[in-house]
């Protein structure tokens, strides 16, 4: 028998120790997790402002219609609430999703997938597509648990570069006529254009249509993570980049190479776990084989609940656009009072983020443990680059954070800032 590549051995464990890091997939040991795990044990310090954990707000989530949307549930459709579901998911779900998600441009539930969670949908997207080697584009910074959910599937990463206006298309023009050169065709590119996780930003249509323009010229899908879309407070809502993909082909979703994802995680409440992902017939068939491998389906009393709860979403959605929109204008106030000279910050026209810039002497992982000795924490921007730097970001949410929370907040974080400036 041979063998195209030689076996490699792995380190041996100590005597007596169960040989766990040698049973590690070679995935699974690229994987670092420990400054987001030092990051989340700080914020449960008593006391603190957490601008660092990317929660929605807990007071909003709808819980008297979710225990009669349950009860509903329960009362229509009996066992069958509690049994298994299709791996497709619930059919009245999906077939309301197929209608409403792009309103333009409707396409049929064959060409939805009901995931669990939209961390699920980001996994099984890398599970059917990467090969280890293959390149894959993605922002720079970009959302970590995208990241995370890629890594283990060996591929080698590419960044993008963005500004004020999403990712900078001379740059990524640049980068796929490089990899053509090489003969490199990325596998996909995956993007947040909406409210990004985690500057805020939001991609302008004209380099909307530009990124479909070269994805389509160059071969390669586009992953489009759409969980904030609906989250717009300010500005003119821009179509996704399925919804533009719809357009050119006539709203034959089977010629799109736009795999559009989403979740009602932002919308209803994250413990439901129900999201979607929309694409052609044949990435859905290969999806449903995915999941069939992960969890056979989503929680079917979950999907039920959320259908009872469709008809809540629109005044669901504006008293969310209303509470946050006055927590990102408090922090935007605040940050403008209270920031010293040389730091820079975006403005988001919806989501639950924006992102600080600080002067590159700042280390904001070596400021972090001093930051919560003054009351406050955030998310460290390094752990948003996939390929290392962005040692002087940081991420803050206002989502989950009170109006006097904010301000007192951003004070700490301004003293933390202008003492680390002095040092």
């Amino acid at each position: 028998m041979s063998l195209s590549a030689p076996i490699q051995t792995r380190r041996p464990s100590s005597p007596g120790t169960p040989p766990f890091e040698a049973a590690f997939s070679a995935g699974m040991r690229d994987l670092d997790g420990t400054a987001l795990r030092d990051m989340l044990r700080l914020a449960q310090v008593p006391g603190i402002v957490n601008f660092g954990g990317g929660l929605p707000a807990p007071e909003l989530f709808p819980m008297q219609q979710i225990a009669q949307a349950s009860t509903r549930a329960l009362e229509k459709y009996g066992w069958r609430a509690v049994q298994y579901s299709t791996t497709e998911g619930f059919l009245p779900l999906r077939e309301w999703l197929a209608e409403h998600t792009h309103l333009a441009s409707p396409v049929t539930p064959d060409h939805i997938q009901i995931m669990t969670g939209g961390q699920q949908s980001l996994d099984l997207i890398a599970k059917i597509l990467i090969d280890p080697g293959d390149t894959l584009l993605v922002e720079t910074p970009t959302y970590m648990g995208a990241v995370q959910s890629f890594r283990p599937y060996r591929p080698n990463f590419a960044a993008v570069p963005t500004d004020e206006q999403g990712i900078d298309m001379d740059a990524l023009a640049a980068l796929l006529r490089d990899l053509a050169a090489q003969g490199r065709t990325p596998k996909f590119i995956y993007t947040i254009p909406n409210f990004q996780n985690p500057t805020g930003r939001t991609l302008s249509l004209e380099r909307r249509q530009l990124l479909l323009d070269l994805t389509e010229q160059y071969g390669v899908l586009v992953v489009e993570d759409d969980p904030y879309g609906q989250l717009r407070f300010s500005g003119e809502s821009l179509p996704s980049l399925a919804a533009l993909m719809l357009e050119r082909t006539g709203d034959d979703t089977d010629q799109s190479h736009v795999i559009y994802c989403s979740s009602f995680s932002k919308t209803l409440a994250p413990g439901l776990r129900d999201a979607w992902v929309q694409a052609a017939a044949p990435i859905i068939d290969r999806l449903v084989l995915a999941k069939q491998g992960a969890d056979m389906c989503s929680p079917t009393l979950n999907q039920m609940i959320v259908t009872e709860l469709l008809p809540l979403l629109p005044s669901q959605i504006a008293r969310l656009r209303e509470s946050y929109a006055g927590r990102a204008e408090r922090m935007l106030r605040a940050l403008g009072r209270e920031l010293p000279s040389g730091v820079t910050y975006t403005v988001p026209q919806g989501g639950m983020f924006l992102w600080l810039t600080l002067p590159e002497a700042v280390d904001t992982a070596a400021m972090l443990p001093r930051a919560v000795e003054n009351g406050v924490a955030y998310m460290i921007g390094a752990c948003f680059h996939a390929l290392g730097g962005g040692h002087h970001t940081m991420r803050l949410c206002y989502s989950n954070a009170g109006l006097e929370q904010i301000d007192q907040g951003v004070a700490a974080l301004a003293q933390t800032i202008q003492t680390e400036l002095e040092r």
